[in-house]
């Protein structure tokens, strides 16, 4: 069997994984690069020569510096006065998305979008809107920003290295610019007039009680003196029943104590502020004894001092369907004990304080290690000091047990820890916290010398002294080593799926040339375009490359399409570069779906989004794009 037959099985084998979803993107390149050498398609002893590329070095060294802009209080700075843009949804849109696709150019867009998601949440809440008006347009302002400069998305710099390897030299730090930039204002000013319209209004208020509804959840339960809860600590009671039911605090002689920093026994009378719905309540009752019996109710009534009138309504039944649980809302400004009773408009008790509990939103990334996998298998407790409260998915709370669900990227959690150790427990999760957050200057020296270091960086390719790779590892390496960035928190900043994807792709795409793949498909779309003027064959190129990214990352597509651009170019016997700047550009316009790219991950659950959202947006903003880009190009890097 031909060479160029194997490549088209691998790849057609290797798209199909992607689509599927089943395994992690990296697990799928590394599956298609060792596949690749045991066909004879790579040779053995360049199998991985890919992970020291300088697209991949180079990759690294722009996500330590994106992690250390935020360390400074570089992102935290401009964060602060967007928040001062009043209630007007033009100027919020234009702050967040401009905004957000100016730092997409000097920084990772993921990294962008991270920053300022938690600001568009707050933004949202505090002028009372649908955060799905924000979100989606500040992904997509992401990718349009990352086409301004080579370090703006991984695709620029995958086509500015083959570039090198064609040509001899690569393209430049601001080589992109002159199309990045035309294209970015074009796709804002759509956004901001009429692209924003487009948007489907999700979850009207992004409020954590929209989402999760906890209010009606949060149940205070007695251990009383015939309580197989009694004598145990709260991680046997949870080993006991079997479930993953978070204790948010343990009430003891009327001082209260959060339950991830509980380690004691439970004794008679100890209060457990619990999340239980009513198939939790009825377990809880059945296997620990817990309850809101008679005597926790009197004794409420009681300190409260509520007539018999108020009493006879509330009642004070034992069976949990039945009677009416005190629930307590997570807003810790709040201190309002609402009762349920079935059918019956609620009733107010005794106030409980919930300040302190900790209860922190947060979503899921692409490439978090909680994809697919459990509460017990992350040991979120044990190893992390977390408790889960709650998972919503598309908008909405998900009502099956919680040591049930396994995780999927995009889902938004609500969580319980320490305050001091949420940042770190998340970030080494893979989660992007989403709860209002006290925005902080950072040090002023150290926000100083990060600009310092990488302006530098920047100088030093621009004078062609030193090659991207090197000049952008040198400036993460001397952040590191002036404590810009902790070096824990640097290896953290290296996305590790990204980088094996990177590293595993770049043999592969190799192989697609080295074999013939490329010419083939070359001269396929030649022969059927011969008749049609260069610029047709580079709008199919772009339909071609854009549909790609939106189904496989971003970073595969450019390195797929790559050989077949240069391959249209020398068949049709023109310059290489309009040809990879169609792809640079292509590659990184996944806009019509969910999966394409990890921005719009990002926001499908904390917008509400649905897969079919994605395109009512996507779609005219990516013929906008094309319709900017191709001129451009032409006018730039004429033919």
């Amino acid at each position: 069997m031909a060479d160029s037959t194997l490549i088209f099985l691998v790849l057609g084998a290797t798209l199909a994984a992607f689509v599927w979803g089943r395994f992690r993107y990296d697990l799928v390149a590394m599956a298609a690069l060792l596949g690749s050498v045991v066909l004879g398609l790579v040779p053995g002893d360049q199998a991985f020569q890919g992970f020291g590329h300088p697209a991949v070095i180079t990759v690294a060294a722009v996500l330590v510096l994106s992690r250390g802009f935020e360390r400074s209080g570089v992102v935290d700075l401009i964060a602060k006065q967007l928040l001062k843009v009043g209630e007007r949804l033009f100027l919020q849109l234009l702050v967040l998305v401009g905004t957000v696709v100016v730092l997409s150019g000097v920084m990772n867009n993921v990294g962008a979008l991270a920053l300022l998601l938690p600001v568009a949440m707050r933004m949202a809440r505090e002028h009372d809107i649908s955060p799905s008006l924000l979100l989606m347009p500040l992904a997509f302002g992401s990718l349009l920003g990352g086409l301004t400069t080579l370090i703006g998305t991984p695709p620029n710099i995958i086509i500015a290295s083959y570039r090198g390897g064609v040509t001899g030299e690569s393209f430049g730090m601001f080589s992109f610019s002159s199309v990045g930039v035309a294209v970015a204002l074009a796709g804002l000013i759509f956004i901001l007039l009429v692209g924003w319209r487009l948007v489907p209004q999700r979850a009207g208020k992004a409020s954590t009680e929209a989402m999760f509804d906890t209010a009606n959840y949060l149940v205070e339960l007695r251990v009383g003196e015939d309580s197989q809860a009694r004598g145990l600590t709260l991680r046997e009671l949870q080993q006991k029943l079997k479930e993953a039911v978070p204790v948010l605090a343990v009430v003891r002689d009327e001082k209260r104590r959060a339950g991830h920093a509980f380690f004691g026994v439970l004794r008679e009378g100890d209060i457990l502020l619990m999340e239980a719905g009513p198939e939790e309540m009825k377990l809880l009752e059945d296997k620990a004894g817990l309850h809101l019996g008679k005597e926790v109710e009197e004794e409420q009534d009681e300190e409260a001092g509520h007539d018999s009138e108020e009493d006879e309504e509330k009642g004070t039944g034992e069976a949990a369907p039945e009677h009416a649980p005190a629930v307590v809302e997570d807003d810790s400004k709040r201190n309002s004990v609402d009762r349920k009773a079935s059918g019956k408009p609620d009733r107010e008790s005794k106030g409980v304080d919930t300040e302190g509990l900790q209860l922190v939103e947060a979503v899921v990334r692409n490439d978090s290690k909680m994809i697919n996998r459990t509460v017990a298998q992350l040991r979120l407790q044990n190893q992390f000091s977390l408790h889960l409260v709650a998972v919503a998915r598309d908008g909405g709370r998900l009502r099956q047990r919680l040591h049930e669900i396994r995780f999927r990227a995009g889902d938004v959690l609500l969580l319980q820890g320490d305050e001091s150790e949420l940042a770190e427990s998340l970030s080494t999760l893979g989660c992007l916290p989403l709860a209002s957050r006290n925005l902080t200057l950072g040090q002023p020296r150290m926000l100083l010398v990060s600009l310092a270091i990488f302006a530098a960086a920047i100088l030093a390719m621009l004078l062609d002294l030193l090659p991207a790779a090197v000049a952008l590892s040198t400036a993460a390496l001397v952040s590191l080593l002036v404590g810009v960035l902790p070096l824990r928190e640097g290896y953290q900043a290296i996305d590790g799926p990204v980088i094996v994807l990177l590293g595993a792709m770049i043999p592969v795409g190799e192989a697609l040339e080295t074999s013939g793949g490329a010419t083939l498909i070359a001269e396929a779309m030649l022969a059927w375009g011969s008749d049609w003027p260069v610029v047709v064959t580079l709008v199919v190129l772009f339909l071609l490359s854009m549909v790609l990214s939106n189904i496989v990352n971003n970073a595969a597509a450019a390195l797929l399409m790559a050989p077949i651009a240069a391959s249209l170019a020398s068949g049709f016997d023109t310059s290489v570069d309009p040809f990879l700047m169609v792809v640079a550009v292509s590659a990184s316009c996944a806009f019509l779906t969910p999966i394409g790219h990890q921005s719009n991950t990002l926001v499908m659950g904390p917008g509400g989004y649905r897969f079919s959202d994605y395109w009512r947006l996507g779609l005219p903003l990516s013929l906008v794009v094309m319709a900017v880009t191709v001129p451009m190009i032409l006018l730039v890097w004429p033919l």
